[in-house]
């Protein structure tokens, strides 16, 4: 790939991208139609942390984190800093340094296909990051990459500018065209989970909120007495 720097793309809305990141992965998740999640394997540095941001791309060399040097100047408040790596690498690219670089530009946190350390640090400051690993090895800065080029994390390609939802359930992207819609859906699941919740707490079972008695039935599913049941196994 030629290196390359691409200056100023088009981003989500960033109250929208909040808004998404207040209803949270997996919310965002089942209102996309069950798309965009990056998978298990990313896990946040410390427990708690939510935020929904517009992301800024890198795609590094393995061990080599020159390009995140570089998109920290492309980065905008609201955003997110989304790292890749050419290839496999579980090296420490990322770390209190820079999360102090990018939390003085209103950056909301940082996700890596690869790996991140400092994580005491990170908790203390509170700077929200997401990872596929943490290590403590150390990298070098030699070789160009790309800053804001479509990138693949997860078997998912984030572009530029699209929506990154990360909390304790994982990672999740919403296509920046997308997000009105994905905004829409997600505030109906929310009021649709209200409703459920409510039901749940009046005592009505889950068999008759999501009606699925009738699946039951059609599933085959028989009721049978314990003593009928242990005389036909007998």
């Amino acid at each position: 790939m030629k290196p390359v720097v691409v200056t100023g793309p088009p981003r989500a809305d960033i109250a929208d991208a909040a808004a998404l990141g207040e209803h949270g992965t997996a919310t965002v998740h089942e209102a996309q139609g069950r798309t965009g999640y990056l998978g298990p394997q990313f896990r946040p540095a410390w427990p708690g942390a939510r935020i929904g941001g517009t992301a800024v791309t890198a795609l590094c060399w393995p061990g080599d984190n020159l390009m995140i040097h570089v998109a920290v100047e492309q980065c905008h408040e609201g955003d997110v800093l989304v790292v890749a790596t050419t290839s496999p690498s579980t090296d420490g690219l990322f770390g209190e340094l820079f999360a102090t670089a990018l939390a003085r530009r209103g950056v909301r946190g940082v996700v890596l296909g690869t790996g991140v350390r400092d994580v005491a640090d990170l908790r203390a400051m509170g700077f929200p990051a997401w990872s596929t690993a943490v290590s403590a090895q150390g990298t070098v800065k030699a070789t160009a990459g790309g800053v804001n080029v479509p990138v693949v994390l997860g078997g998912q390609v984030v572009h530029p500018g699209d929506v990154v939802v990360a909390d304790d359930d994982g990672v999740v992207r919403v296509a920046r065209t997308d997000v009105a819609q994905v905004l829409d859906a997600s505030a109906a699941r929310v009021a649709k989970e209200a409703a459920n919740r409510a039901a749940f707490q009046e005592g009505t079972l889950g068999l008759d909120v999501y009606g699925m008695r009738e699946k039951l039935v059609q599933l085959g599913v028989e009721y049978v007495p314990y003593e009928k049941y242990r005389q036909e196994r007998s």
